[in-house]
């Protein structure tokens, strides 16, 4: 999700979608932990999704 993107989203849907990323990180943690998981570099750009997505919720504050 791009900068831009996130920008355009209200607060609601911010804190929505952090929750929906949070979620999905992890899941897809727990399945690389128990046997590699197919594309490795999902857990990298999730977890810096989230970074933007509360840092986003952090300066509208």
């Amino acid at each position: 999700m791009k900068q831009s993107e996130i920008k355009g989203l209200s607060t609601a849907d911010l804190k929505s979608k952090l929750e929906e990323l949070k979620g999905n990180y992890a899941s897809l943690k727990l399945a690389h932990g128990i046997s590699p998981i197919e594309n490795p570099l999902q857990l990298r750009t999730i977890r810096r999704t989230v970074a933007r997505l509360s840092t986003e919720l952090a300066t509208r504050d």
